[in-house]
């Protein structure tokens, strides 16, 4: 039962960070995808995270967790900004120009979607992230989530 909760819990977390995806793409669009999720490195991922995190705290619902500077931010900005021209524009342009020439430039933001989406998957498989999201269990009535689940 706890494996099936932390599912839950992972599918939810990731379904939060992560817009919805079109339902397929096209073929010039996983080349793309690839192409970016290839060129990446895990410290690549981490500032694509980091970016994340910092547009989120502006938030003011989470105003009394969050703080980050001015100064925090314009580097995330910066070095995320520097990533995504860099992959669009050097690495992976000629996957990219192709992407956007038959499938538009919503190929654009379904790479970079999954791209963010391996690198939720990354930060999620951290044993300390693991362990910080097991907490929960101490909050999940477990009598009423079987109750939810049973076919009864």
């Amino acid at each position: 039962m706890i494996v099936l909760k932390r599912i839950l819990l992972l599918l939810f977390l990731i379904g939060v960070l992560c817009h919805p995806l079109p339902a397929t793409a096209g073929p010039y669009t996983n080349d793309l995808t690839k192409c970016i999720v290839e060129s990446t490195t895990t410290d690549d991922r981490t500032a694509l995270l980091n970016r994340i995190f910092t547009a989120a705290s502006l938030h003011p619902a989470l105003s009394s967790i969050a703080s980050v500077s001015q100064e925090h931010m314009d580097k995330a900005n910066k070095r995320t900004a520097d990533l995504f021209m860099k992959l669009l524009t050097d690495t992976c342009r000629q996957q990219a120009k192709k992407a956007i020439q038959y499938e538009g430039q919503l190929a654009i933001q379904t790479s970079f979607q999954i791209l963010g989406q391996v690198a939720a998957k990354e930060l999620f498989s951290s044993p300390e992230v693991a362990a910080g999201m097991s907490e929960l269990d101490k909050h999940i009535d477990e009598k009423k989530l079987k109750s939810l689940l049973s076919t009864e």
